[in-house]
């Protein structure tokens, strides 16, 4: 099932806090970017955010981080209890945290030059 644009909107503006936050659809789920970095996923309107020692430690402050994969075949990310989505200053020092922890994304290389069409 996919997920809402609804949803993705609402938890953008929950974690506004956090810095430049945005979506990308993907397969009809969302991936969430806080700085150019991608944190999260939305898939099947539930909250992944990639694992960090960082943001273990503040959802620790919680309670005890519960780890599912967003979609088969993933690695377990931290899911989010939808409970938690309307803490808006937790859920956005959880993305400001997470994203911080994260390495900036490799740059692509250059696109190829064309090769010239061969007369004759």
């Amino acid at each position: 099932m996919a997920s809402q644009q609804g949803t993705v909107d609402f938890l953008l503006d929950q974690m506004a806090g956090a810095g430049s936050v945005s979506a990308k659809k993907m397969f009809g789920e969302y991936g969430l970017y806080c700085d150019g970095k991608m944190f999260a996923i939305v898939a099947d309107d539930q909250l992944f955010i990639k694992p960090t020692d960082a943001g273990r430690a503040w959802i620790s402050m919680q309670g005890t981080p519960q780890e599912a994969p967003p979609y088969p075949q993933a690695k377990p990310y931290f899911l989010i209890d939808g409970g938690l989505w309307d803490e808006r200053d937790w859920l956005s020092q959880l993305a400001r945290r997470t994203a911080d922890a994260l390495p900036l994304p490799k740059p692509k290389p250059p696109p190829k030059p064309k090769k010239a069409a061969s007369a004759g």
